[in-house]
């Protein structure tokens, strides 16, 4: 199992709640957790999935939600 951490840009502990939701939703995503203080995203990727493949999706996906948001991949 692959772990991996990020970091984010994202300006309100409220925004990263939703982020972190959003992340978890993605395909290939087995869970994500968002350290607002530190603007860390760990990612735990399920198995055969690729980290380059499924954090542009991911990062979309929190665009939806949290427009201004950044993840650093």
């Amino acid at each position: 199992m692959m772990k991996k951490t990020y970091k984010i840009e994202v300006d309100c502990a409220n925004c990263a709640n939703k982020m972190e939701e959003a992340a978890k939703k993605t395909e290939g995503v087995k869970d994500a957790i968002i350290n607002f203080m530190a603007l860390k995203m760990k990612i735990e990727f399920q198995e055969g999935y690729e980290p380059d493949t499924v954090m542009p999706q991911v990062l979309k996906n929190c665009k939806k939600i949290e427009d201004d948001c950044e993840i650093f991949f």
